[in-house]
């Protein structure tokens, strides 16, 4: 079987990597699972470890080496402190996609990879008619942050705080745009995600309102697709690919010179991972992807390196206390930090403060915080001891995964913490 051969070759290549990997230790400092259960099973170094040792009868053992891969957060944290440069997130992504072609994917999974994501106006008109339909599941449950909770005692929100899905969701908003350019301006392509869309449109309406206050024109195509994360992590290589070439086709050659995204999770997938997974594209379309690839940022990075951010007025009295949380996409894969606190820096009504372990993942990791709750609520509890301790009142980020996470997190708690993109922060104090 073709699923066969190309597990036969990930193997290969799996060897080629553990023979990098010195057993350091690293990877088991940094890791936020293993800080919480203490399984060496969960850590970077106890997965290759266990994959060397299963890789005589991995084909006998496909389930047991999923379940290994799968309890991961993807946060990265293990290859950003990897002294030998082990690229373990690559590994465990085309692994998950490998076994899962070959076992197959849950109906659940596979209805909602392939019938809805993949179908752009199908997965819009369906968030739509959830989000007047809501109020019967969930009721109102934090006045600062607008969190809700479930209005019954089971299923798989019963214990969570979590935002409701917008009313107006941002594409029908702003269903497209494509502002002409002049000699000398400046135009990027919008590519808002899934969650901006849906749960988070203001973060999308503060991304508009500082391009246009910088001059910036924008070319936003409709009905774009799901970035194809949310698949390939499950490990549905097919749909992924399918939700690549979807958006290739509305960005690919586009005349704009930067594609940028709010969402840090989009950011690295579009910039990164889409390159990576280049074995399931054709030679044409690894071509088309490396070009969008190269011009996509993050929009903090962009507003701070291709914008002048205008300092706040000298001698200014200090505003809210405002601390940041570095989503691991962004700084972690991306190397992106210091850009969204100069955004946040440039707004006066803020006084910004540092927390403890900023950069330490929140627990969400996209698909594992909803099938790994409790776990990833021990992680992201640390996180908001750290927001607690910083005496902030805001807590900004750049990544709306983060922000729902983070959201559950102070919701929970009572602590009447304000959670805000750092997109949100900047455009606030500029003029309408």
């Amino acid at each position: 079987m073709a699923e066969l051969r190309e597990l036969s070759r990930l193997l290969r290549e799996l060897d080629d990597q553990m023979i990098t990997c010195m057993r350091c230790g690293m990877c088991q400092a940094v890791c936020p699972l293993y800080a919480e259960t203490g399984r060496e099973a969960d850590v970077a170094r106890g997965k290759i470890v266990l994959l060397e040792h299963l890789s005589l009868d991995l084909l006998k053992d496909p389930e047991g080496v999923k379940q290994r891969l799968e309890n991961c957060l993807l946060c990265g944290s293990c290859a950003a402190a990897c002294p030998s440069g082990v690229k373990v997130l690559d590994l465990f992504l085309k692994a998950r996609a490998v076994i899962n072609g070959y076992l197959g994917l849950s109906p659940a999974k596979k209805a909602v990879f392939r019938l809805v994501l993949t179908r752009p106006a199908l997965f819009n008109r369906l968030i739509s008619m959830a989000s007047r339909l809501q109020g019967i599941f969930t009721r109102p449950a934090d006045d600062l942050l607008g969190a809700s909770c479930a209005r019954f005692e089971s299923g798989p929100l019963k214990d969570r705080r979590f935002m409701p899905l917008a009313r107006t969701p941002w594409h029908k908003q702003t269903p497209e745009l494509n502002e002409p350019a002049g000699p000398g301006d400046t135009k990027v392509a919008f590519f808002p995600g899934c969650l901006v869309d849906k749960v988070f449109p203001d973060v999308a309406q503060s991304v508009h309102k500082a391009l246009g206050h910088h001059g910036i024109k924008i070319y936003l195509p409709a009905r774009q697709s799901c970035c194809g994360i949310p698949a390939l992590s499950s490990g549905d290589a097919r749909s992924f690919v399918q939700m690549v070439r979807q958006n290739l086709a509305l960005f690919a050659g586009g005349d704009f010179q930067f594609l940028v995204t709010p969402c840090a999770t989009c950011t690295a997938t579009i910039k990164e991972i889409w390159p990576m997974m280049g074995d399931y594209f054709l030679p044409e379309e690894k071509e088309k992807i490396a070009a969008v690839a190269a011009k996509t940022m993050d929009i903090t990075q962009f507003l701070a390196e291709k914008t002048s951010l205008e300092p706040p007025a000298a001698g200014s009295e200090p505003g809210v206390k405002v601390t940041y949380h570095d989503p691991c996409h962004l700084k972690k894969s991306l190397g992106v930090h210091a850009q969204p606190r100069a955004l946040i820096n440039a707004n006066p009504d803020y006084a910004f403060v540092e927390m403890d372990e900023a950069d330490r993942c929140c627990g969400m990791g996209g698909s594992f915080g909803l099938q790994n709750y409790e776990l990833s609520k021990k992680v992201g509890e640390r996180k908001l001891q750290n927001i607690i301790q910083s005496e902030a009142g805001v807590v900004g980020t750049a990544c709306p995964a983060c922000m729902l996470q983070i959201i559950d997190m102070v919701s929970r708690s009572n602590s009447r913490v304000q959670v805000k993109h750092a997109v949100q922060i900047y455009a606030e104090n500029l003029p309408s």
